[in-house]
């Protein structure tokens, strides 16, 4: 939550003008009531008002203790934002806190281990380019996306050729995302390419699209029985999952930004699944679902992203969500021939114990689980432009109604809509949202 700074007293600034000086006299002062001074503070001895300069003058700050409203004592409210300028950003935070570059979490960690609010605070506080010219500026940004084009070639991705007359080709773009280890450092700088494939015909470049991800019912019941049982969460991430599935179609696409090898005119023709494709969670599920089934575990009919296998002495469960995967059990040699029968298969990364999963910061003690959307619902204030806006005890109005016919269209509700579903993601965590959100979706 956030709170736009307000100023502690009004500001009587007086310029004082030199009488000796040759123009025009003075404005006359005009009579403005003094603020009450309390007696025990200030001195009895001179009660003579004395006209000063405002850089001779010091006002003098109330020492009352101020304490926030009960519904946020879990939360920091005197922050300004990231949203804001610079200059005024400073500004705000300096008459504040004191410390014009103090930029603290909202949310208090008192509770958490040093290792989790380490790992928090660098999640949230990293920023990732959303463009090519943004990270091209980087040199870290720079290697990620030659990496990813030298796995992209090793691979046998994609051949450089000409256009076949009658053919389209596809966009591409990178999208980066920062990885961090446990503790909070970063990991490595991730640049995925990833192929544009809104622009894919039915019919002609795809098929087959259906691949079905987790439900969040699904995941809050595995991390609550694993919480209970006492069993340990642990993440895999699959490297260039998509690649591993097999491409049918013939598809070609742009060759991709500062990628200069072959013609001027020529374009990548895409020898095995990409990122952004109609058909790749489609291809790329099929084969991660076949390797499973073969190495003994049984699909569940209730949600198919989760795997299950049980033995006389040991039960695992494996959750996938694209190519993040959540493995939980009661038997740890059970959990490492897993890891390297699946290592074996695709090349997986071991992210460790879980921490953060589709959004979600994940805190675990001896005495239970703790799920977070601090960095999501950052995420969702800044590109609504709402990141320093005052908090409300209520979301809503009691009994508040809309109607279709009141007020003016949008002009693109594109923007409005995709709000609302991010809105509808966040009540995974914030429930007391639940009816503010329905109303206006």
């Amino acid at each position: 939550m956030f709170t736009k700074p307000l100023p502690n007293t009004l500001d009587f600034s007086i310029v004082v003008s030199n009488p000796d000086a040759s123009g025009p006299s003075p404005p006359t002062i005009p009579n403005i009531p003094q603020p009450i001074i309390d007696d025990s503070v200030t001195s009895t001895t001179d009660t003579t008002p004395a006209l000063i300069s405002p850089s001779d003058s010091v006002l003098r700050k109330s020492t009352r203790v101020r304490r926030a409203p009960q519904y946020l004592q879990d939360f920091h409210c005197h922050q300004s934002s990231l949203a804001m300028p610079s200059q005024s950003l400073s500004k705000c935070s300096a008459s504040i806190t004191g410390n014009p570059y103090s930029l603290e979490n909202f949310l208090t960690y008192k509770k958490f281990s040093p290792s989790f609010t380490a790992f928090s605070t660098s999640v949230s506080m990293h920023t990732d380019p959303t463009t090519y010219k943004q990270a091209v500026k980087h040199p870290g940004w720079c290697k990620a996306m030659s990496d990813e084009l030298i796995a992209l070639e090793q691979n046998h991705t994609w051949i450089v050729t000409d256009l076949p007359h009658g053919k389209a080709s596809i966009n591409c773009k990178y999208v980066y995302k920062t990885k961090f280890h446990a503790d909070g450092s970063i990991e490595r700088l991730k640049a995925q390419l990833v192929a544009k494939g809104f622009s894919q015909q039915a019919g002609i470049d795809y098929t087959e699209t259906f691949s079905p991800v987790a439900k969040l019912v699904t995941v809050k019941v595995l991390l609550s029985v694993a919480t209970i049982k006492g069993w340990s969460l642990l993440q895999f991430d699959i490297n260039n999952a998509f690649l591993h599935g097999d491409l049918e179609e013939e598809i070609y696409m742009q060759k991709p930004p500062g990628y200069s090898v072959g013609g001027l005119n020529q374009v990548c023709k895409l020898l095995k699944s990409l990122y952004g494709l109609k058909q790749a969670s489609y291809q790329w599920y099929s084969k991660l679902s076949l390797s499973l089934i073969a190495f003994g575990f049984t699909q569940s009919k209730a949600n198919y992203s989760l795997f299950t296998k049980v033995d006389d002495n040991f039960f695992l469960a494996l959750l996938v969500y694209v190519d993040d995967i959540i493995i939980t059990g009661n038997c740890s040699s059970s959990i490492e021939s897993l890891k390297s029968f699946l290592h074996k298969q695709f090349q997986i990364k071991d992210l460790g114990c879980l921490r953060y999963f589709l959004g979600l910061k994940v805190a675990r003690s001896s005495t239970g689980i703790h799920l977070c959307q601090r960095k999501y619902a950052l995420g969702i204030l800044a590109d609504s432009g709402t990141l320093a806006s005052k908090p409300l005890k209520l979301p809503l109005e009691q009994n508040f109604k809309l109607s279709k016919t009141s007020g003016v269209p949008l002009p693109d509700p594109s923007s409005y809509r995709r709000l609302i579903g991010r809105l509808l993601y966040l009540t995974i965590t914030r429930s007391d949202i639940c009816y503010p959100v329905q109303i206006p979706s």
